[in-house]
């Protein structure tokens, strides 16, 4: 097949979208993405992308054109500019681009609004199949942005979002939850819709699991490690305030990443008086985060309480199930159901950091690492291989 894949974001930004499109090609399908000017998480353009460099190019067999773009910033009209600018450059040049693809693919996480250049190159190419992936539920997503959903704005965007989404031929998403959300709030209820939960990036497959990873006696420290963005969303805060209920004093806690929350939660543990318990690292580079998850008792999921965020598993609890690792969480919804499923760690609810310092004591306490560690592998291999998510992305673009 000849695919045009549109997502604004792409390699260097942490996503797995330059993955599928690699194994794609190498499965010997021609694919084309169009994408924006890399600045996720900061709104940092590295400095080998700035001016008119890798603009179009060919890596891993895939070609990218990439447009113009404003940088990230915080707060809405920081990201607004964001969004809109992706929009507006990314349509223009799907005017121009070929216009002989047999499926035009919309890998969609936020905003919602990225899908609109797929739809401009439908309209003036000989193909009428769009096959969205959905990684982000909208509107709904515009709740954690303090958005009211009585508001004029949030109005506007439903309508945009279920005209979006009705537009696909077909719907994949990675989330169960995410199906009840089209049908009952959406009222997209006559579509195919496919569940593909994500993949674990390789790196991550290869560390020790099951009776490998049991604690030896006399360490010294419990290392929890919480990967991945600090942002509103992932409610790291509650990590903080978890940490000077804890009553074991073996417990240390590490936050790996970094994220517009950042400067909030180190303050935060600086005012709490915990720079001896816990440790930030800031964003370190895909290939030194297995040095942290072997460090790692357990891996930590924090999730804001929010009903949007209650529908979605964060793609780092399939990193840490490659990894074997026991998982400690305070979540709700899709994240809690598969911890639950899998037998692979504890989960209390989102935002309760008194539970998740009994949880972390009780964890430490019962020293049952190994037996967590190896059911998170097993579950892993069971739902969220890569080769099983580009066969599901397969089918997606094929039955549309």
């Amino acid at each position: 097949m000849k695919i045009l894949v549109v997502c604004q974001y792409y390699y260097p930004e942490p996503f797995r979208i330059h993955e599928v499109c690699e194994e794609l090609a190498a499965r010997g399908h021609e694919v084309t993405v169009l994408t924006g000017t890399p600045n996720y998480p900061m709104g940092v353009v590295p400095d080998e992308y700035k001016g008119k460099d890798h603009r179009d190019e060919v890596v891993g067999s895939v070609h990218i054109i990439r447009t113009k773009e404003y940088p990230r910033k915080p707060g809405k009209i920081g990201l607004a500019r964001n969004y809109v600018s992706f929009v507006w450059h990314a349509s223009v040049k799907a005017l121009t681009m070929k216009k002989d693809y047999d499926v035009i693919f919309v890998y969609q996480l936020s905003p919602v609004l990225m899908a609109i250049p797929a739809y401009v190159a439908k309209w003036f190419s000989k193909t009428k199949k769009i096959a969205l992936y959905c990684l982000d539920l909208w509107p709904a997503s515009l709740s954690s942005m303090g958005i009211a959903g009585t508001s004029m704005f949030y109005g506007i965007m439903r309508k945009v979002s279920i005209k979006i989404y009705s537009g696909a031929g077909m719907i994949g998403y990675t989330s169960k939850s995410f199906e009840k959300y089209f049908t009952n709030e959406l009222g997209i209820g006559n579509k195919r819709f496919i569940h593909i939960p994500q993949f674990a990036d390789e790196l991550f497959s290869g560390i020790a699991t099951g009776n490998e990873q049991c604690r030896k006696s006399g360490e010294e420290h419990i290392d929890y490690v919480f990967a991945g963005n600090v942002g509103m969303m992932q409610s790291v805060q509650t990590i903080i305030k978890a940490a000077a209920l804890c009553t074991d004093k073996r417990i240390r806690w590490h936050i790996v990443g970094d994220g517009f929350a950042l400067d909030e939660c180190k303050k935060l543990c600086h005012d709490m008086k915990l720079d001896d318990k816990v440790t930030f690292y800031g964003r370190r580079p895909v290939e030194e985060m297995p040095q942290f998850y072997i460090m790692a008792d357990a891996m930590i999921v924090t999730l804001a309480d929010d009903e949007l965020i209650s529908y979605t598993l964060p793609g780092k609890i399939q990193s840490y199930m490659a990894a074997g690792k026991p998982v400690i969480a305070a979540a709700n919804g899709e994240a809690a159901n598969v911890i639950e499923e899998s037998g692979c760690g504890v989960c209390v609810g989102a935002e309760d950091a008194k539970a998740l310092a009994l949880a972390a004591d009780q964890m430490a306490a019962a020293n049952d690492f190994a037996r967590m560690g190896g059911n998170s592998r097993k579950y892993y291999d069971l739902h969220f291989t890569k080769k099983n998510h580009i066969d599901l992305i397969e089918k997606l673009l094929k039955e549309c």
